[in-house]
């Protein structure tokens, strides 16, 4: 259930594989339930998140970020997407690894939810060489998600009226065709 309310504003949220609590403010003043999953804008980028409960009003104007909207349909969609492309990465990586005799765990890959950012984890000390070989599969499967020209939708809105910035153009009266309706401001 979402509702409309000042008190609601703010939610402490988990972000990350990590899975980093903070604490976020809803753009449109919707108070989320526990337990509801929504697109946050962190200053890493845009990531899915999960609503712990609300946070309260606080005397400091502080904020991990912003929420953006809760997940939608079309969002699960990107996300089976994202994951198929995290997956991939993942196992290009332990191969490289194996392939060049580098012996550093990988725990994890993380694929942000506006496909601009990959983060691979590991465990212990990373050489150099790891670095290089991660940034260039970052660069390979960021391009292999493929949603970027989504995430600049999301980042600047699709004409006059509509997306998630103020600054943002918009599509009129045709949001309901948009491809990031759930955003708009109307």
């Amino acid at each position: 259930m979402i509702q409309e309310t000042a008190i609601g504003r703010h939610h402490f949220v988990r972000v990350s594989v990590l899975g980093h609590v903070g604490r976020f403010t809803s753009v449109d003043a919707i108070a989320y339930d526990r337990g509801m999953r929504v697109i946050c804008r962190t200053s890493r980028g845009l990531e899915v998140g999960e609503i712990l409960g609300p946070a309260g009003e606080s005397e400091q104007n502080d904020s991990d970020g912003s929420i953006v909207r809760g997940v939608t349909v079309e969002d699960d969609l990107i996300l089976a997407r994202l994951e198929r492309n995290r997956q991939e990465a993942f196992a290009a990586c332990e191969k490289e690894l194996t392939n060049r005799g580098i012996h550093v765990p990988l725990l994890e890959v993380e694929q942000l939810f506006d496909g601009g950012s990959l983060y691979f984890y590991f465990l212990g000390d990373v050489p150099e060489e790891v670095a290089q070989l991660t940034n260039r599969l970052a660069e390979t499967y960021n391009a292999a998600a493929g949603i970027s020209q989504f995430s600049d939708l999301l980042q600047t809105g699709c004409g006059p009226g509509c997306g998630t910035e103020e600054k943002a153009g918009g599509c009129g009266d045709a949001c309901t065709s948009c491809a990031i309706a759930g955003a708009c401001k109307k």
